[in-house]
């Protein structure tokens, strides 16, 4: 079990296998693996620079713990990531007092929560020990599968708060910590009868929970968060021996699910990192598209006036029944990021909820922008 906040890939290989690792690197809208999407790499060479892929082989072994938590960086390094990408991080205190806003939006209350400030130190806040009750109108099932999103993730601090992203702290106890992930793995822990309840309704809170950035590095960053905050809440509720016996059933399909819900975009066009072209050319084609289309439905009207449902008078008039135009398949990175609905179909208020439930294939990839535009 990792106990502190920098991981390291190697031991995550050694102790996880590699197709853990292979689910974490993945990137479901290329079906390749995230890519660097930073320069801060390049003067390593070959393998490094701002498109190519983050492989395990650069990652382990020599190039261990190349990938490290911004605190942990140097003051260069920080300062050069804020330069660059305007990188600058949340502090713990601050993400507390915002997820309470959205549990006190949900909850419909203020009191018996998760916590509440500390009047003697704006900055700190006091752990509710207390089983979190729940009224007859919502149940914990439901808070646990309400979905949240951390926009710009970084290193996902609103979603895992394995450790304070500013000062590097660990938090050693997963059941106070003030993630929206760790307060829906609480709740499970508070309300799930046995090991297996347990993993069902932990991974429900895995695929309600969505957060996207820019930068691979902080991205896997982020993926590792939730990996290790399942796992962490898992052997904090049940002990290490019992998560030992399952770890190598369960951790893949933990892995797969957060390599879907924490994914690689840029937020200012819901498309791939540096790809602005291609996006810029999927619009083009869209806009040419919608003229051909415009024209089409012209050209309907203009036969439909004349044919007065012959087509003898369109024939004189020397009109060709129009073909309606088609919009050319995508390429590669022409569309914007794919997501997946992992609840699309499944009752939530079934009385028994199985993995079967959530199989992978009824589960519908769209992408990002069409959920946001339907919402």
């Amino acid at each position: 079990m990792a106990t502190e906040a920098d991981i390291s890939e190697t031991q995550m290989l050694l102790n996880y296998g590699e197709q853990v690792c292979m689910n974490l690197l993945k990137d479901h809208t290329t079906q390749k693996n995230i890519y660097w999407a930073t320069d801060s790499y390049a003067e390593r060479g070959e393998g490094y620079t701002f498109h190519d892929y983050i492989t395990i082989d650069k990652i382990t072994g020599d190039n261990n713990k190349l990938i490290r938590p911004r605190a942990v960086k140097t003051k260069e390094e920080q300062t050069q990531r804020v330069k660059d990408k305007a990188e600058v991080f949340t502090p713990a205190w601050i993400c507390n007092a915002q997820n309470n806003l959205v549990d006190e939006a949900w909850f419909g209350r203020t009191e018996g929560l998760f916590n509440y400030p500390d009047p003697n130190n704006p900055q700190a806040w006091i752990n509710n020990e207390e089983k979190i009750v729940f009224t007859e109108d919502k149940t914990w099932k439901e808070y646990v599968a309400d979905v949240r999103l951390e926009m710009t993730c970084g290193e996902a601090p609103y979603l895992a708060n394995r450790y304070d992203v500013v000062t590097g702290e660990f938090n050693q106890i997963a059941k106070y910590r003030i993630g929206m992930l760790d307060r829906k793995l609480r709740i499970v822990s508070e309300n799930a009868k046995d090991s297996k309840e347990w993993i069902l309704w932990a991974k429900i809170a895995l695929r309600a929970t969505y957060g996207f950035e820019w930068q691979g590095d902080n991205l896997l960053l982020a993926r590792e968060a939730l990996f290790f905050t399942f796992v962490e809440h898992y052997i904090e509720q049940f002990g290490e021996d019992k998560f030992n016996q399952n770890k190598m059933r369960i951790m893949p399909g933990v892995a797969y699910i957060i390599s879907w819900n924490i994914w690689q975009m840029d937020g200012m066009t819901f498309g791939l990192p540096g790809h602005e072209e291609d996006i810029k050319r999927r619009l083009t084609r869209i806009e040419s598209y919608n003229l051909e289309l415009k024209k089409f439905e012209e050209k309907q009207e203009q036969l439909e006036t004349l044919m007065n449902n012959s087509l003898l008078i369109a024939e004189q008039q020397g009109l060709a029944i129009p073909k309606r135009p088609q919009l050319e398949p995508e390429g590669p990175f022409e569309g914007y990021c794919l997501i997946k609905d992992f609840f699309h179909g499944v009752n939530l208020k079934k009385a028994t909820l199985t993995t079967q439930d959530f199989h992978d294939k009824d589960a519908p990839k769209q992408t990002f922008a069409s959920l946001l535009n339907r919402n």
